[in-house]
């Protein structure tokens, strides 16, 4: 079991504002955007998201520091390793939504000088259990700018071009220096004149208005990856709005949404559904059919069932994202009470409460509180 504050390279003793600068610092290294879908890098990044969201609060941290993980097991909502779609929600909540994704990363593709980068467009995909399942690809026309078909982006006339700015003498940034008390200070700047483009067009374009973009409209299909779950985002590099006069693309940042399905609780790629069967069922065994995802599958009862036994269906649940590997498929059996009976089923119950009048002593087992202390240790 690993240490949380060593996966931060923190001391015991740090201070918040140390253990979240080391969990930037680190995040930002091991982000799975930043390292071509490395599963080495994925699984350092939800370590170190995991430590970081334990050692942030104080009621974890001090639970965490007196007993361990145990300590942190015995919360009421229990304690589990994240997935990758928690250890992404940690890094948007604490460093920004998708509007502070560029100032995170570095973003922009600008030195301080020439056209600027194209801003970036946030779209939320609308998802299906059953599209999670397989993967799908989603087309949508969106509205952004294009570079303009006139002056082929550059924002000049044709037959004229731009002039290199006389003030910054094309570096676009101006530096001034100012003597104090303390020595020479030395400030730097974007160009006032060219607005740090370090040109200026002379003739702009008629169409565009020098712009060197139009608003337009252009289909982008998106290739979803299967697993995918709720607060998970891919991004589409370069193929957001164009830049000014010439600049980069911005980017496409999707996220997603699945929709609830009433038939199942989804707990990463695992599936929880119940099914309601018949006390002959459960005391004789026999088959049920099961909902997955797609279809229906049959699973045997074997005789003697309890009612509220779990059956794992291994493979039936939802593939892993970027992964190999499906998760399970843990199927409830409930006890189905009608509420209407035929006279002849009323007297055959009637003759079964004869002949069961209670429940045996040894026939009632172990109850549920028992059960839970023998699942906890206790």
């Amino acid at each position: 079991m690993a240490d949380f504050y060593a996966v931060l390279g923190v001391e015991r003793t740090a201070p918040d504002d140390d253990i979240k600068k080391a969990y930037r610092k680190l995040a930002m290294t091991y982000h799975p955007d930043r390292n071509n879908g490395s599963k080495d890098a994925e699984e350092r990044f939800k370590e170190i998201s995991e430590a970081y969201d334990v050692l942030r609060d104080p009621q974890k941290r001090a639970a965490y520091d007196r007993y361990g993980e145990a300590g942190l097991r015995g919360g009421g909502a229990g304690f589990h390793h994240v997935d990758l779609s928690e250890a992404l929600g940690i890094f948007m909540r604490d460093f920004g939504g998708f509007g502070s994704l560029d100032e995170i990363f570095g973003g922009g593709r600008q030195s301080g000088n020439g056209p600027r980068a194209g801003q970036d467009v946030k779209i939320t995909v609308q998802l299906t259990l059953e599209e999670v399942s397989t993967g799908v690809d989603k087309k949508f026309s969106m509205k952004l700018l294009e570079p303009c078909d006139r002056c082929e982006g550059s924002g000049a006339e044709p037959g004229s071009k731009s002039q290199t700015c006389p003030t910054c003498n094309g570096a676009g940034e101006v530096r001034r220096a100012q003597r104090s008390f303390f020595g020479q200070f030395v400030t730097v700047t974007p160009c006032p004149t060219c607005h740090g483009e370090g040109g200026i067009v002379s003739s702009p374009c008629k169409k565009c208005r020098g712009e060197g973009r139009l608003r337009g409209e252009r289909d982008v299909t998106v290739q979803i990856p299967a697993g995918v779950a709720t607060g998970q985002y891919m991004t589409l590099r370069g193929v957001g709005n164009a830049g000014t006069r010439g600049g980069p693309r911005g980017d496409i940042h999707v996220l997603f949404e699945v929709a609830d399905d009433p038939r199942f609780e989804r707990d990463g790629e695992d599936l929880y559904t119940e099914v309601l069967v018949t006390y002959p069922q459960l005391v004789l065994g026999g088959e049920v059919s099961v909902p997955t995802v797609s279809t229906h599958v049959s699973m045997a009862v074997p005789p003697g069932t309890q009612s509220g036994h779990v059956f794992h269906l291994r493979n039936r649940g939802l593939p892993r994202v970027n992964g190999s590997g499906t998760g399970d498929l843990h199927v409830r059996v409930q006890l189905w009470t009608p509420d209407r009976l035929t006279e002849e089923e009323k007297q055959i119950v009637a003759r079964l409460s004869e002949l069961q009048p209670g429940v045996p002593a040894d026939g009632r087992g172990k109850g549920f509180w028992a059960k839970m202390k023998e699942a906890l240790g206790a």
